[in-house]
């Protein structure tokens, strides 16, 4: 095992490219550290004035310590991970283990690369467990959002982990079969991505979700009938209306529409009908449908099938067995043979910054996406009224940062802060 890679690289490329590689990754590591501390300093002890209207002083000072400790635990986490990942890296432990998996499977390269991935991804898992642990019973439970009991935290984790063995076992040895077989394997990788990722559009739904929370139909009332009412005239076809037990694992509150076509179930946090008025959540569901009538979906869905084959193609470069930009890679990680498995995963190591670049337009398109939502919500209400009470209602309740730094938002906001929501509606 090698010390220092930098040091046993075969090739003077190959160095080249593990310094380009660290330097990319230690810069988005510090722009991530410095966005969280910028994101701190701007949720300012004094409550601006303009804020006062929709926090009290002791929501504001909640607010602000639960923003600090998930910031803190941040830090801490990305630290760590980071940490980790040079520590194996620099020692050898990526062609460690391939050389290691080839001694125990010689002959058989799927079997060997399903163990090599399975071994790294449990390694990890390990090692991130205490830090859900202390998420979930830690910060969550002080502030007191966290209703996860142990025995259902267990449950879950189980559950987690036979659906990665059930579904991603299968999907990963396809994709590796394809990249050691087929000629332009990126093309039909991409194919039986994209397929599998609709696959389960309509999987989840029906048997995913339900593994994990209890879905039970909306009895008929005010409120049923007021949804159902909205989504009448809105022409949004509805299959089913549920209410989900969010409140089993969490005081926070969300709702959501699943399924494809006319096969549209939506379900509502029972946490989010025990907080608002059914004028306030049939404009949180005014909003989700508008979503759906201004074709953000179907759009986002477009976007991400034409950018994983951007990806796949990328995948290809790094598992071409006779590539040149391969095999710099390869030996940028200490590993002697190319190989798909071990492709697909320094592939992963190489898209984290590449995937932050992409969020940054991501995140844009989506900011729009939800002021257009928005927009369509207080017209099919009447007005933005019921929207910007049960907004203000879901920032307080869920300790949300009022007013974030806007280099946080940039980087990772998919929804455009409270205060930018409110003045965009207020205009309406």
């Amino acid at each position: 095992m090698a010390f220092f890679p930098l040091a046993t690289f075969p090739s003077q490329q190959g160095s080249v490219t593990a310094l380009v590689i660290l330097l990319v990754l230690a810069i988005f590591w510090k722009l991530d550290l410095l966005a969280t501390l910028l994101n701190l300093k701007a949720f300012r002890e004094e409550m601006p004035e303009t804020l006062k209207e929709i926090w009290t002083p002791k929501n504001y000072a909640q607010s602000r310590s639960y923003m600090a400790a998930n910031a803190k635990f941040s830090i801490v986490e990305h630290s760590v991970s980071f940490a980790i990942l040079l520590a194996f890296w620099f020692f050898g432990g990526f062609g460690w283990w391939d050389d290691l998996t080839r001694q125990w499977l010689p002959d058989a390269p799927l079997w060997r690369g399903l163990l090599w991935i399975a071994g790294l991804a449990g390694g990890q898992y390990l090692l991130h467990l205490p830090m859900g642990i202390y998420q979930t019973f830690g910060i969550e439970e002080s502030f007191g959002f966290n209703q996860t009991t142990v025995a259902t935290f267990v449950s879950d984790q189980c559950k987690s982990l036979l659906l990665s063995i059930v579904l991603g076992a299968p999907l990963l040895s396809a994709l590796l079969w394809i990249f050691s077989h087929i000629e332009f394997a990126w093309l039909w990788a991409w194919l039986f991505f994209s397929a599998f990722q609709l696959l389960m559009m309509w999987l989840a739904p029906a048997v995913i979700l339900p593994l994990f929370h209890r879905f039970t139909p909306m009895p008929d009332g005010e409120l049923r009938q007021a949804i159902e009412a909205m989504a009448q005239r809105c022409d949004f076809p509805v299959a089913g209306l549920f209410v989900m037990d969010g409140s089993k694992r969490s005081s926070k509150a969300n709702a959501f529409f699943t399924g494809l076509g006319k096969n549209k179930k939506i379900a509502l946090f029972d946490t989010l009908i025990e907080k608002h008025s059914t004028e306030e959540l049939v404009a949180i569901l005014a909003h989700e449908i508008g979503h759906f009538r201004c074709r953000h979906i179907p759009q986002r869905l477009i976007a991400a099938i034409l950018q994983s084959a951007v990806l796949f193609y990328l995948v290809g470069l790094c598992t071409d067995p006779n590539g040149g930009f391969s095999r710099m890679l390869f030996d940028a990680f200490d590993v002697r043979e190319i190989s798909p498995h071990v492709g697909l995963l320094l592939f992963g190591i190489l898209f984290s910054p590449v995937s932050r670049l992409l969020g940054i337009a991501s995140n844009a398109w989506s900011r729009r996406h939800e002021f257009e939502a928005d927009a369509y919500a207080a017209k099919h209400c009447g007005s933005p009224h019921a929207l910007i009470t049960a907004l203000k209602k879901l920032s307080t309740d869920n300790l949300s940062h009022p007013s974030p730094h806007r280099l946080r938002v940039v980087l990772d906001y998919s929804h455009p802060p409270l205060v930018e929501r409110l003045a965009a509606l207020s205009r309406i």
